[in-house]
């Protein structure tokens, strides 16, 4: 196969990885209800299309100060990028060309193609640093987590962050091997897009500059003692471009720059703590608990790709740690890297994961939105199980050599070995749609163990969508619905695309309301319980369960309630 034909042939299977994982997401989408903070993010992007309208049609009053204040205001404590891309999406393809079946679709489809980009450009390293069977092991991986494909539908930016991040790191280690200002330029680019779409972009210079010290430190000071900057050139292009990109996709910075900045900064550095439940105590305040992460990503990674994972890690770890070691014991002429852009890849994915995780070795940082906060450390754990993969296939082989039968199975073998590894992640993963946040892997015992161990069944109130075909049926006409954990702005969405009949109106108000909703989690059993003493009954009608497990409910009120409601 020649360089060219290679190209094409990995440019063919992202491009198949990126459309089906898209396609797949599409079609799951209209049972997943919508959740808490797509409501806002649905709100401002709407606020964003009235002002994309107002600049074509009337450009120099969409640029003065207060037009933008009044249409950029709108959650304004996150960057524009993929809220500009929801807005946009909304008005050509469902207002403008109607390509899309309905409103809400058109503004998650961004954060899906997003989600389809994120396996795509893991599959393209992958492919490039270990081989392409092992990438696609990895890009189906990492697509096969309940937790990643329930965030890849959403108009949210935890995913799209994800893939910036993937990316930013890709075109920064291009950059390196190839040299020049190509790569160094689109690093610079894709980290000014990393900024707008979510301030995890704050953190990974970190990673980057760690990865600068320990590959090439010495160089560098050496370079400065003589006079001359030796930095990679992408250091100097995320500097300089990143910050441009940033200004000049967000209009809310056009004016009152630095106040707004500060601003921007204030509200992630002292955010808000919300409850979480974890291993049966509701967290609201720090000290947070150091093992959050941890334990969270063992009991929500399907195990087969986290032991890959560990393996693939522990031989990266040995082969970085090597050279380090003969030279404390003195055996010099093994010092060297043999494989030094090998090498410096591992310890660039491993950094990545580090600074992932980092925030949560602090007792002080938040742990409201569960395990979408370390998404961005997924792709690179999947690709470590990918080396896993390998290793452990290489390891078979050797085990098997002059065996005359080897030869002709080996492929085979590998193959084989390959659908064993994706088959249970595959499986998991679909059989928890459309309860995502409430699945859990066998090694805490599914969702049953992890009710038990007092692990969060869910947050948000996207559970809302999964019981809205027994609110269509139950629910009298007219009725006021209490939506309970799930915003409002989320319940209009589902009443305008007609997945929640529009005679039924939401309301914060438990007295108020004739239907009640409730998403469980430990710390909001006295809202089940104001239910329970509004509406005289402690008997929902109908249960949302998982895997036996409740996750939502739904009461009518004695009056309201069918003589026999289905079962």
């Amino acid at each position: 196969m020649t360089r060219r034909q290679a190209w094409l042939t990995d440019l063919s299977v992202a491009a198949l990885l990126l459309t089906a994982y898209v396609a797949l997401l599409l079609a799951t989408a209209p049972t997943l209800g919508y959740a808490r903070d797509e409501g806002f993010y649905f709100q401002a992007a709407r606020s964003y299309e009235a002002w994309f309208k107002l600049l074509v049609d009337r450009p120099l009053e969409a640029l003065e100060q207060a037009t933008i204040d009044r249409y950029w205001s709108a959650n304004r404590e996150h960057p524009p990028l993929m809220k500009s891309l929801f807005a946009l999406s909304h008005w050509l393809l469902f207002e403008k060309w109607r390509l899309l079946p309905d409103a809400g679709t058109a503004m998650r489809l961004p954060g899906m193609v997003m989600g389809g980009l994120w396996l795509a450009t893991t599959y393209a390293w992958g492919a490039k640093a270990i081989g392409r069977l092992p990438a696609v092991i990895a890009a189906v991986s990492l697509g096969a987590m309940p937790a990643t494909f329930y965030h890849s539908h959403l108009d949210c930016f935890d995913v799209p962050v994800a893939t910036m991040w993937l990316a930013t790191t890709w075109a920064y280690a291009r950059s390196l091997d190839a040299g020049g200002w190509r790569w160094a330029v689109a690093t610079g680019l894709l980290y000014g897009l990393f900024l707008a779409t979510k301030h995890n972009a704050w953190i990974f210079p970190l990673a980057v500059l760690a990865h600068v010290v320990l590959t090439r430190g010495r160089a560098v000071w050496s370079g400065w003692r003589r006079g001359r900057a030796s930095l990679p050139a992408a250091l100097l292009a995320m500097a300089v471009l990143g910050p441009l990109v940033l200004y000049g996709s967000w209009p809310w910075l056009w004016h009152d720059t630095g106040q707004r900045l500060v601003g921007w900064a204030a509200f992630h550095l002292k955010h808000d703590y919300y409850n979480m439940e974890f291993l049966g105590r509701t967290y609201w305040k720090p000290p947070m608990p150091l093992g959050y992460a941890w334990v969270m990503t063992a009991a929500t990674v399907p195990t087969v790709t986290l032991a890959l994972s560990v393996v693939g890690l522990s031989g990266a770890v040995r082969r970085l740690v090597t050279p380090y070691w003969r030279r404390w014991r003195r055996q010099a002429e093994a010092v060297r890297w043999d494989q030094p852009q090998r090498r410096s890849t591992e310890l660039l994915w491993l950094l990545c994961i580090l600074a992932s995780y980092g925030p949560w070795l602090s007792p002080g940082t938040p742990i409201f939105g569960g395990t979408k906060h370390w998404l961005t450390a997924y792709p690179f754990l999947c690709l470590f199980a990918a080396q896993g993969f390998a290793a452990v296939c290489a390891g078979l082989t050797r085990g098997l050599e002059g065996a005359t039968w080897a030869a002709r199975g080996r492929r085979a073998g590998v193959k084989l070995a390959a659908a064993a590894v994706l088959v249970a992640p595959v499986v998991m993963t679909a059989h928890s749609h459309p309860w995502g946040l409430s699945a859990y892997v066998p090694l805490v015992g599914g969702a049953p163990g992890a009710a038990t161990l007092g692990l969060n069944r869910g947050f948000w109130g996207y559970q809302t969508g999964a019981l809205a075909p027994f609110i269509n049926e139950w629910a009298p006409k007219n009725a006021s619905v209490y939506v309970h954990d799930t915003a409002l702005q989320s319940w209009e969405q589902l009443r305008a695309d007609g997945r929640v009949r529009a005679d039924l109106r939401g309301t914060l108000s438990i007295v108020g309301s004739s239907v009640a909703l409730y998403h469980h989690e430990a710390h909001m059993a006295r809202v089940e319980q104001q239910i329970w003493v509004v509406y005289g009954s402690v008997s929902p009608t109908h249960l949302g369960v998982y895997d036996g497990v409740p996750v939502a409910w739904l009461y009518l009120r004695p009056a309201a309630a069918p003589a026999a409601a289905p079962p």
